[in-house]
């Protein structure tokens, strides 16, 4: 995946089994010659925590030093902050209502339009206020301890876990 800008969009879709929904997509990934990747909103501390992973990935799959065989594995990888793909797969789509960061990379037109016969397309935000649960959710999936967001503060709670995406470089 070059250096290019993704588009990413926010969805709301049904999944009944993963592997058929992810065949799907797949198609229309290799049909637009792009990469199309899902992170489950909900396991996100927004559209940042998107970015940076696909950041992370892009450097990580151009340098040669991948962990994953896909490149959209690597960002799930990069988004849970764990070598670990049974871990990182949980990042992306579920059985169930799915509320999704949808990141199209590189950008391709026409993709969208593809996607939305599997998903709808929702506009505005979800990221930028945590809500209590969630913190606590997100607390937990990083291992985030009181301690340190006493000592950030609340107001940078996204970037503690915007560290954890970066810390996986480290962790090498």
């Amino acid at each position: 995946m070059r250096e290019a800008a993704c588009d990413i969009y926010q969805a709301v879709f049904a999944v009944d089994e993963n592997v058929d929904f992810l065949k799907k997509v797949r198609k229309i990934a290799d049909e637009c010659r792009t990469h199309i990747i899902l992170f489950d909103a909900d396991r996100l501390a927004g559209r940042a925590h998107v970015e940076a992973a696909l950041r992370h990935a892009r450097r990580s799959w151009a340098g040669g030093e991948a962990i994953a065989n896909s490149i959209e594995m690597e960002a799930l990888l990069y988004a849970a902050g764990t070598r670990q793909c049974q871990v990182a797969a949980s990042f992306g789509i579920h059985p169930g209502e799915n509320r999704s960061y949808i990141a199209v990379c590189p950008p391709v037109p026409g993709v969208r339009d593809r996607l939305a016969g599997l998903v709808a397309f929702v506009d505005g935000d979800w990221g930028e206020a945590i809500d209590p649960a969630k913190r606590a959710r997100l607390a937990d999936l990083f291992e985030i301890t009181p301690e340190e967001i006493a000592v950030v503060g609340e107001d940078r709670f996204r970037d503690l876990v915007l560290e954890r995406v970066a810390l996986l470089d480290v962790y090498r």
